[in-house]
Parts: C-alpha cells; structure tokens; sequence
C-alpha cells in the first residue's frame, strides 16, 4: 500500500524523434515543435516540446511504475510553466496529497523539473484509482 505524502522519482528526456512521433500520432504539427527556423523566430529560439507529450510523462509513470498496473487515470491538470527542449534531462516528481481507501483513490501532485537548472516546468495534479495501492 501506498502512504499518504510518499514521493516517487523518474528521471527521462525526449529526443527530436520522440517529438515528430508525437506531432505524427496527435496531429498537432505546429511549426513551433517542429521546424528549427521559424522557433527560431520565437521567444523561445528554439522548437520546445509539445506540452501534451511532456504530461505524457506522468501517465507512463502512473500506469507502470507508480502505483503502477491496475491504475485507472480519472483526471489530470497540468500546467506548462516554461518550456521544454529535446536532449534534456528532467526529473518528474508525484507526491500523493491525498488518499480516499473507501474508493480506493488518490490525488497525486505531479511535477517537472529540468534537472540542470532545477527549475519547475511543469506543475499538475492526477486523481488516480487503484485498489491494490490505496
């Protein structure tokens, strides 16, 4: 069973591959993501990863690792707070905030963090199911 404010770890990064998969399965082929010369053009000088393939992140984790099979993903919120580049290390972070043992749910605060600079680029919240876990 899994405790009230337990902390589970992932370190990952996605490459430029990952990205054009991503744009390819989603539809969502934004020049932003995917042509260097016109993000160059951006605030941003270079193309950043999509925020949906970075939240794609947690729901690895939560459906494998953490609390793992048998989970059923009920909700997530996320919040893009700065952007995310290809070849980079990040950190997701899942903290249970809460935790309901009759229904066998729980809330889970999810977050990244660019390794380098540790700095918070994502920020969110998952309502996870699992009878085995809580």
């Amino acid at each position: 069973m899994i405790a009230l404010n337990t902390v589970h770890r992932h370190k990952f990064s996605f490459t430029q591959d990952d990205v054009i998969l991503f744009a390819k399965v989603s539809g969502d082929h934004n020049p932003l993501h995917l042509d260097t010369e016109f993000a160059a053009t951006t605030p941003f000088k270079r193309p950043i990863i999509h925020g949906a393939l970075a939240s794609s992140i947690f729901s690895k984790v939560m459906g494998t690792e953490f609390p793992g099979f048998g989970s059923v993903y009920l909700k997530q919120v996320s919040e893009f707070k700065r952007p995310m580049f290809v070849d980079t290390d990040y950190e997701a972070v899942f903290t249970v905030v809460s935790i309901d043992e009759k229904k066998h749910i729980a809330e889970v605060k999810c977050e990244i963090f660019d390794v380098a600079t540790n700095k918070k680029t994502t920020d969110g919240m998952a309502t996870i199911m699992n009878a085995e876990q809580f």
